[in-house]
């Protein structure tokens, strides 16, 4: 067994397991990072999170991150995990205030004050607009995004009746979306700048308080049906806010930006 050190981090109701990878020498510790990511995510037996992120050195960039869900498969994109990075990257002095994070989805800018991180997003694409899916023995109206990660969006009335386990997970693993899956998002438009929003995480197989890419993929879709305008307000299910910045443009959305509140929890060492 080997001493690995992490840091506990959540943003705005996700939490990560944060190990820094700089060295070189975490890296040859834990050697396998799927195996390692189902052992410390697994709630009640570790400690426990959405996703396991690790920071490295970059060429292209001030500082680039690997991201792996619960079950060991690893994501180009997590909005709240970008902002975890660079907030921690930011207060450690490992960076400026100011930094660029290298990604699987691209190398995105961030920028922290204080206790909000804010992160500039990779362009959205809107992969279908709306169409009807046959799920769970009933037909309903969805919308097909990638904001980094593929997300679905279903509208709702009411939000609190929304069996997310049941029907997030039928959607998750839809014929439709095979083979890589979808997260899915439930959302509710309040007004002009405000959504509420609960998701099935695809990797967490579950409900989460918050995501920062679907948070991005709903306010999205929200405004391309002209439901909203930015900035939007992102009430999500763990009852923080997120922020979600854009410019409409003829072809798409440029300049979206996510942002909200990062918590450095703790420090430890696990054995693994």
């Amino acid at each position: 067994m080997k001493n690995i050190e992490f840091t506990k981090m959540v943003a705005t109701g996700n939490d990560f397991i944060l190990v820094d990878g700089r060295d070189g020498k975490t890296a040859k510790k834990i050697n396998d990072y799927t195996r390692f990511a189902r052992v410390v995510c697994l709630r009640k037996r570790s400690v426990g999170a959405d996703g396991l992120l690790l920071i490295e050195n970059s060429k292209k960039a001030d500082i680039a991150m690997r991201i792996f869900n619960p079950d060991g498969s690893e994501v180009a994109m997590c909005g709240n995990g970008s902002r975890c990075v660079a907030y921690y990257a930011a207060k450690k002095g490992i960076t400026r205030k100011t930094l660029s994070i290298d990604t699987k989805a691209g190398i995105l800018k961030a920028e922290v004050e204080n206790d909000v991180a804010r992160i500039g997003m990779t362009q959205p694409i809107i992969l279908k607009k709306k169409f009807e899916l046959e799920v769970c023995d009933q037909n309903i109206e969805v919308a097909y995004i990638n904001t980094g990660v593929p997300h679905v969006i279903h509208f709702v009335e009411d939000l609190d009746a929304v069996d997310v386990r049941t029907l997030g997970k039928a959607i998750r693993f839809h014929r439709e979306f095979a083979p890589e899956g979808t997260n899915v998002d439930f959302i509710k438009v309040r007004d002009r700048h405000t959504i509420l929003m609960r998701t099935y995480e695809r990797g967490v197989e579950d409900e989460t308080f918050a995501c920062g890419t679907g948070a991005v993929a709903s306010a999205v879709i929200a405004a391309e049906h002209d439901y909203v305008e930015s900035p939007v307000k992102i009430k999500t299910w763990g009852k923080e806010a997120l922020y979600v910045y854009f410019k409409k443009i003829k072809n798409g959305y440029k300049e979206v930006f996510l942002e909200g509140e990062v918590k450095l929890v703790y420090s430890g060492v696990i054995e693994a």
